[in-house]
């Protein structure tokens, strides 16, 4: 893709995703190309019907989430980097409940992207469990699918999270992660 077509692309996908956390998923086209700065010959140039912007938005949103760890992870101890990749996730689901009705719709479109989720978010989480499972900083026994789906019922919407109950209960979480830890080797 030229640098142009690249540069309107992010710009859309962008634009896209502030405009479906605060206006919903059906929100009008051209709300989304002023905020990108495009017209809207761009915008289905790229994004041919809503359904390639929203699942193109997710993928974007799924790739920033997973692609957060590996920075947290050379910055931070291993359960630190943990519970900081898991309280980044924790705010990726409470954000992206407005594009759940729509992955929901029984739209074919979307049909592939529960797999991508599992295929960005599984490894990177197994990486960040064994590297602090190996540093005894946690159990050894968390299955990250399991994590993820703890992590998520955890999450409540954002605007209902004013009080910071979603922090709050992610900690706990992890908290509970640290019980029964050991360093491998020791008994």
């Amino acid at each position: 893709m030229r640098a142009d077509a690249q540069r309107s692309t992010d710009a859309l996908l962008a634009a896209a995703a502030e405009v479906f956390a605060t206006s919903g998923v059906d929100a009008p086209v051209r709300q989304i190309t002023a905020r990108a700065g495009v017209g809207a010959g761009t915008l289905y140039r790229h994004f041919p019907q809503r359904s390639d912007l929203i699942a193109a938005v997710f993928r974007h949103e799924v790739d920033a989430c997973a692609d957060a760890a590996a920075p947290l992870a050379a910055q931070h101890e291993p359960a630190e980097a943990l519970a900081r990749w898991l309280q980044r996730f924790a705010v990726f689901i409470a954000t992206k409940r407005g594009l759940s009705a729509a992955l929901h719709s029984g739209d074919r479109a979307y049909d592939t992207l529960p797999a991508y989720f599992q295929q960005r978010f599984v490894p990177v989480l197994a990486l960040l469990l064994d590297t602090a499972a190996k540093a005894g900083e946690i159990r050894s026994d968390v299955d990250p699918d399991d994590l993820l789906r703890a992590t998520g019922n955890l999450t409540m919407p954002a605007q209902d999270d004013e009080n910071g109950h979603t922090r709050r209960m992610v900690a706990l979480l992890v908290d509970g992660l640290r019980y029964g830890a050991r360093p491998q080797g020791t008994h």
